[in-house]
């Protein structure tokens, strides 16, 4: 047997990246699969508003961050931490800092530098790049590798495989999904893929009517919402609240908040059919000041004058309320103040996965070694996105696929090992 595999690594996003750098500098021979023209398209487009790369906030909130799956990534995350992300960086010439909001950034805030630094790191390594090569399972014989490219169709031998070929969110950029039904007919266990990080349709807002009027969409699709905080109650009476803005969209809603309780959200419509949760239009305010000004008499004021004047309601807050509450609500000044302080907004459908920022479901940790090397396929190892977990916007989702691109590549590199001895 040879001393060092010959690795075949399909997806050129930061888990296969990652992969290909521990592996590469372990001796082995990498070979990276992408069908896209180029790698790493999905982290380019998060770079774009600024490349949040990870969250300054300690270890143990931050590794609560990962819900459910928080246990299988601890030791992951442990082993490769933000403040470690971020001296790799810096290590590739990119500096890093932290934002009022505790995120990280590249000092320069974009993406391309690093991925260009990167990338000429991984080559002086010795890591050959295939691009436009679209993984499509295995051929016959259960062993070589089939790939759909520029020549044609191929077939590739390689000791071990490391997958990292993301979710099924912006299929443009790569991430399409299509691996599910090869990797179950190899045994392997995957939960359904779903939107995670996601916008969501609006439900009734009106007696005989779902979604947003016609008035509203059309005036303020895209505006954000600010500052608000949004509560939500989940099956077992727990109260989740944060503050923060979101986006009003032609259907619903989306934006940073939103994707804070998209899980929660998409669960609850998933056993139920709908989710509500109420919204916060004034934070800063107590709801005895919020009653005490809608009480006060407005004159020959109109109620919008009133509300901006008194308690600075008004643009699309002041569309919500209308949108909301009928008519006698809005008339009503305990009604009216109990609204300004928990809005019901119900939503009844997450948006298509293909639309998400993430995805939840993929390649169950249970089917999966400590390695991350599949029970049912030794010697094919899965990293990044496609594996079932989820975790907020913020730089959780960019530290776990860095983090398990590693541990798949250490994984690999013990797996060869034992088999030599």
């Amino acid at each position: 047997m040879a001393q060092h595999p010959r690795v075949a690594i399909v997806g050129g996003g930061p888990a296969g990246l990652m992969a290909a750098e521990v592996l590469a500098q372990a001796g082995a021979q990498v070979d990276l699969y992408d069908a896209m023209p180029s790698v790493g398209r999905k982290f380019l487009l998060a770079g774009r508003g600024g490349l949040n790369l990870t969250h300054s906030e300690p270890l143990l909130p931050f590794l609560s961050r990962y819900a459910e799956r928080e246990p299988e990534l601890t030791p992951l995350v442990q082993a490769f931490t933000p403040e470690q992300l971020r001296e790799w960086a810096e290590a590739l010439g990119i500096g890093t800092f932290i934002g009022s909001s505790g995120r990280v950034f590249p000092t320069d805030m974009k993406a391309a530098p690093l991925l260009r630094a990167w990338l000429h790191r991984l080559r002086t390594l010795g890591v050959q790049f295939h691009m436009r090569h679209r993984w499509q399972g295995w051929a016959d014989d259960g062993q070589a590798l089939r790939f759909g490219s520029p020549a044609g169709d191929i077939t590739v031998q390689a000791d071990a495989l490391v997958l990292a070929t993301g979710g099924a969110s912006w299929a443009r950029l790569g991430s399409d999904g299509a691996w599910v039904p090869w990797l179950q007919a190899r045994g392997a266990e995957i939960a359904e893929l779903r939107p995670a990080n996601c916008g969501f349709d609006v439900g009734p807002t009106a007696p005989g009517r779902t979604g947003w009027s016609e008035h509203l969409a059309s005036r303020f699709a895209g505006q954000p919402v600010k500052p608000v905080a949004l509560s939500f109650t989940n099956h077992e009476g727990q109260v989740r609240r944060q503050q923060g803005e979101f986006v009003i969209t032609a259907t619903g809603i989306e934006g940073s908040l939103i994707y804070a309780f998209s899980a929660l959200l998409r669960e609850a419509v998933l056993a139920r059919g709908q989710a509500t949760f109420h919204l916060d239009l004034l934070p800063s305010h107590s709801p005895e000041q919020v009653l005490a000004e809608t009480r006060r008499p407005k004159g020959p004021r109109s109620l919008s004058t009133h509300l901006k004047s008194r308690l600075g309601i008004q643009g699309l807050k002041m569309a919500l309320l209308h949108e909301l509450l009928t008519p006698e609500q809005l008339q009503d000044p305990a009604q009216l103040a109990t609204a300004l302080k928990a809005l019901p907004i119900t939503v009844i459908a997450a948006r298509p996965v293909d639309e998400a920022i993430s995805t939840a479901g993929g390649v169950r940790f249970e089917g999966l070694t400590p390695g991350l090397m599949l029970h049912s396929v030794p010697g094919v190892f899965c990293a990044g996105e496609m594996l079932d977990w989820e975790a907020p916007t913020g730089g959780y989702l960019l530290t776990a696929c860095f983090a398990t691109g590693r541990q798949a590549a250490r994984g690999l590199l013990g797996w060869w090992g034992s088999r030599a001895n």
